[in-house]
């Protein structure tokens, strides 16, 4: 029997071979399709047990054997892989767009929500609404013809967001850095420069050679004294899915900009923009407009300021004459930082902050098999029973795209526990040296933990309603609010040592990580925002013939305080809107920055590592998923609206 088919207590990556997954997906989705007969052929009266749950749970074995192929497809790839999905993809997407448009189906559920109340009971009745909401933004209620129309277009986007992101991953992994005058290396950190040798080593060449993997592109572009080869880096990076080659993006995002509008206008939606934020806190394109254009107003003179302060002329010198400006101000130097950084210290020191305020336990599990030798796993608990699996996979490789993220093998549902993967790509260790962090990957560690916690604190009974199961624009909160703890010299001095040494982290270090917070805090605010803006601008457009070139789109959405370099553009890489599940939804990213500095002042009052107040945080909002509106939990837990004065407080800028 199939691997894939069989019972087991966590995915067996040791026997899963990649021609598993066609005929499991296949078998699963008709086992599904079975249950979902059985749903609309049962003779009783609808109720929300035989429809409403049973539909919760018809594609659970499908959902299962689905997680482990795409998660696996986006960190520990290959071309057979990639093949295969490219192949099962759509018959996926068809089988969930001939569930979601079942008239039958939708028939019973509606039934039983207008036979039915649960005011009593909000996790059921946010299920079903949910669930009848779902039939509708599908296009159940569309005539026939256009119905079809919907379904085709549903099948088409799915494909061309895996296109998407594999052209992305190609075209980077086509652009490097081979140099062999060792004068090239002038500004670069020792540990860049070991990085560099070992990775020529590995290629059997000799000098230093770079890939555009973010933990060598971004100290390149740090602190290269070269400005020749600092604009040949950026060039590469930012031009990647725009180079007119093979892996060119820019055919794919017009064509998926004109099937998002031509789904937003058969449902009824002006834009695919109004279609999206209708379920979102933001509510409307309006009110959003009124939030990003109301921030960037606040933040803008001060990104001029920065700019000015910074010195930069060019695009490429921005990152190396900004480090410079922080040395200069702060006497502050990143890199002095990363000795006291070691991945397993801090690694450890989340572990411990996790274990302070809701009591968890983390312990290695090496019997648990993993689908890399990098990926580490831990079993959660806390204190009282086991919380569920955690798994780290944190450094990169050419079968793994950019960036950091979380998602899960399983989520949690009733008393079943989660199964939660945190991915990174952060600096391997090179000989007797191990993986240093810099301070913003430590950073980027306690955000992807806020999501890994979110989803195994989750206790729903619905799987689709656990952990980071909430509004686009409220999943980031949970966790951006953890990332406010490292500042904190409380939690920093529980594990922050110098890796050969053992000395602390000197306290003049932490009040330098503390005085620099805010260093060109109105800079970087602008170009978060600026990526809504671009992402707004594609999802507003009604009219895809007009989009040109993505680079031309994306320079007009955007307040460039610095020219344009031709051939670059973020869109063609922008695997968040054209890959995955953002479209209209990135400006949650600083939506969630008022809810999280919000939340945190009541940590810093009642004080960082205070049990009740982590508890209060864990049952009114970490434990509830998507149960309830989300202004509805942060009120449970604040006992008020949300108070912008906290973000422009922490940022400088009252």
């Amino acid at each position: 029997m199939n691997i894939l088919l069989q019972d087991w207590e966590y995915p067996p990556f040791d026997q899963i071979k990649n021609d598993d997954y066609e005929p499991a997906i296949k078998e699963a989705i008709a086992e599904a399709k079975s249950f979902i007969e059985a749903i609309v052929n049962n003779p009783e009266s609808p109720t929300f047990e035989n429809t409403v749950e049973a539909l919760e749970c018809a594609d659970r074995r499908l959902n299962r054997v689905s997680a482990i192929m795409m998660n696996l497809n986006e960190c520990c790839t290959d071309e057979h892989l990639q093949d295969i999905v490219m192949r099962i993809q759509p018959e996926m997407t068809r089988f969930a767009n001939s569930v979601s448009t079942d008239e039958r189906l939708y028939q019973r559920v509606k039934h039983v929500s207008d036979h039915s109340d649960y005011s009593d009971n909000p996790e059921k009745r946010t299920l079903l609404d949910n669930t009848l909401k779902s039939f509708i933004r599908h296009g159940v209620a569309l005539p026939q013809k256009e119905r079809e129309l919907y379904k085709k277009n549903e099948e088409e986007l799915s494909e061309l967001k895996l296109r998407f992101s594999r052209n992305a991953l190609a075209d980077m992994n086509d652009k490097t850095l081979h140099l062999t005058d060792e004068a090239d290396l002038e500004g670069l950190p020792e540990t860049l420069r070991a990085a560099a040798r070992e990775e020529a080593v590995a290629r059997g060449l000799d000098g230093w050679f770079f890939t555009l993997a973010y933990p060598m592109y971004g100290p390149f572009m740090t602190y290269s004294a070269r400005g020749h080869l600092r604009a040949k880096m950026y060039l590469m990076y930012n031009s990647i899915g725009n180079r007119g080659n093979e892996h060119d993006n820019n055919a794919i995002i017009c064509r998926i900009v004109e099937l998002r509008s031509e789904q937003a206008h058969l449902l009824g939606y002006d834009t695919y923009c109004d279609y999206v934020l209708e379920e979102r806190m933001v509510q409307s394109l309006p009110n959003l407009r009124r939030f990003m254009q109301e921030l960037k107003d606040a933040v803008l003179p001060a990104a001029k300021k920065d700019l000015a302060d910074v010195g930069a002329t060019e695009a490429w010198d921005f990152s190396y004459l900004a480090e410079k400006l922080k040395q200069q101000r702060y006497a502050f130097d990143g890199e002095h930082l990363r000795p006291y950084f070691p991945l397993e210290a801090v690694r450890e020191g989340i572990f411990g902050l996790y274990g302070k305020l809701y009591g968890l336990r983390f312990e290695e599990d090496g019997s648990i098999p993993v689908y890399h030798p990098d990926v580490k796993v831990y079993r959660v608990n806390d204190g009282e029973k086991e919380m569920g699996l955690l798994y780290l996979d944190m450094f990169p490789r050419p079968s793994k795209r950019s960036g950091a993220w979380m998602t899960e093998f399983r989520g949690q549902h009733d008393k079943v526990r989660p199964q939660i993967q945190v991915v990174c790509n952060f600096s391997k260790p090179v000989g007797n040296i191990p993986s240093l962090l810099r301070f913003n990957e430590v950073e980027t560690f306690m955000h992807e933990m806020g999501h890994a916690m979110h989803g195994m604190l989750s206790d729903v009974h619905y799987e689709s309603l656990s952990g980071t199961n909430v509004k686009r624009d409220f999943v980031e909160m949970p966790s951006q609010v953890m990332e406010n703890w490292c500042y904190e010299p409380e939690f920093l001095s529980t594990f922050a040592r110098h890796y050969q040494t053992g000395e602390p982290l000197p306290t003049e270090y932490i009040d330098k990580i503390r005085a620099a917070q805010n260093h060109l805090a109105g800079w970087l605010c602008l170009r978060q925002l600026n990526l809504g803006f671009t992402d707004i601008a594609f999802h507003t457009m009604t009219d895809a013939s007009s989009i040109g070139k993505a680079e031309e789109v994306e320079t007009n959405a955007m307040t460039n305080l610095l020219p344009h370099v031709s051939g670059c553009c973020t869109a063609t890489n922008f695997s968040h809107i054209f890959g995955g599940g953002y479209a209209s939804g990135y400006y949650g990213y600083k939506w969630a920055e008022v809810l999280d500095a919000d939340i945190f002042s009541r940590f810093k009052q009642d004080g960082i590592f205070n049990h009740d107040t982590a508890e209060a945080f864990r049952r009114e909002v970490l434990s509830r998923g998507g149960t309830e509106h989300p202004a509805v939990l942060f009120r449970n837990f604040m006992g008020r609206e949300p108070d912008n004065k906290a973000l422009l407080k922490r940022m400088n800028l009252l």
